[in-house]
């Protein structure tokens, strides 16, 4: 079965989510809530992640996770580990308290950490348990509307995005949230892309970018051709066509430079096989194009104006929109 890409660096944000198996309850008394974020202080001071927002549901958790450290695998191994041991240990029950692994979603903190925010602290009011927010006592929203906050939580940075003014915090973030009751908010993580990034293009593309090569050769996960298509090809044909100083109808007849560095781009910049490739650039069998891609590497590796060529074409292309 695919999975998720687990995409992990020091410094990234995430949404993760983790339901109970078969939907059932993971959490049936006070004493699990206060177990389980026992454990997420734990897990603090083990791994050094920051909770920037949570919210435990009967069934189900939200939480909005940085880890400077670029751990969370092992974060998430301890709290999710730990509070199944737990939870059968208090029920003298066995099997998988969770439905499969945790779900976690690469976040652009600057563009989607506030609203997302505010997404998971509405979560009780949207399922209807509670008909405001600070009524429901197992998330973190009580933290942000108040001048004292649980030492679990981090709020400088949300409340940073709505006032330059700390003191301003709790006031501005309760006016952010109610503005939102009784409407159809949208939720943020409809646009999460490929099921693993939440984030402006650009974001997605540095991420993506950013990941080695070998990490899409396994068949196991999930989106692979949608994660590795960064740009559209037309796009990229427009970029190298127009820095050769070629139309893009002539670029793909004529063999030289500005073909092979295409080539080279729609290998490793887009999710195209060799034979979507070879039929774009005028006929070139599966192998045809792989023997391309040899010889440019090569030739990359002796040729200073090729280089700066591959080096401009990338810099444009990092400035197309969309």
């Amino acid at each position: 079965m695919a999975r998720p890409l687990r995409i992990e660096y020091e410094g990234a944000f995430y949404h993760v989510t983790s339901r109970g198996n078969e939907r059932k309850r993971i959490f049936s008394a006070k004493a699990d809530f206060h177990r389980f974020k026992g454990y997420l202080k734990e897990a603090q001071e083990k791994y050094g992640f920051r909770l920037h927002a949570y919210v435990l549901m009967p069934n189900h958790y939200h939480l909005v996770i940085e880890t400077p450290e670029g751990n969370l695998s092992k974060v998430m191994h301890y709290i999710n580990g730990s509070y199944s041991n737990f939870f059968n240990r208090r029920r003298r029950r066995s099997g998988h308290l969770f439905q499969g692994r945790y779900k976690a979603i690469l976040v652009d903190a600057d563009s989607y950490l506030l609203p997302l925010s505010r997404y998971v602290h509405l979560n009780p009011v949207k399922a209807g348990i509670v008909k405001q927010p600070e009524a429901y006592p197992y998330t973190s929203y009580n933290s942000f509307i108040s001048k004292k906050g649980e030492e679990i939580i981090t709020r400088d940075l949300i409340w940073g995005m709505l006032s330059k003014d700390k003191r301003l915090g709790p006031q501005r973030y309760r006016l952010f949230v109610e503005e939102a009751l009784g409407t159809e908010l949208e939720n943020p993580l409809r646009k999460v892309h490929a099921g693993s990034v939440l984030g402006r293009d650009s974001f997605i593309r540095a991420v993506l970018d950013n990941l080695k090569k070998d990490v899409f050769k396994s068949q196991e996960i999930s989106h692979r051709k949608v994660l590795q298509t960064r740009y559209e090809a037309k796009k990229i044909l427009q970029v190298v066509s127009k820095h050769f100083g070629t139309r893009p109808n002539e670029l793909l007849k004529r063999k030289g430079d500005g073909r092979d560095l295409l080539i080279h781009l729609l290998k490793n910049k887009t999710g195209m096989t060799n034979r979507e490739i070879g039929d774009l650039v005028g006929g070139l069998t599966y192998s045809g194009v792989s023997r391309v891609e040899e010889r440019f590497v090569e030739k990359l590796k002796k040729n200073r104006s090729l280089n700066k060529d591959l080096k401009t074409v990338l810099y444009n292309m990092s400035n197309i929109k969309g």
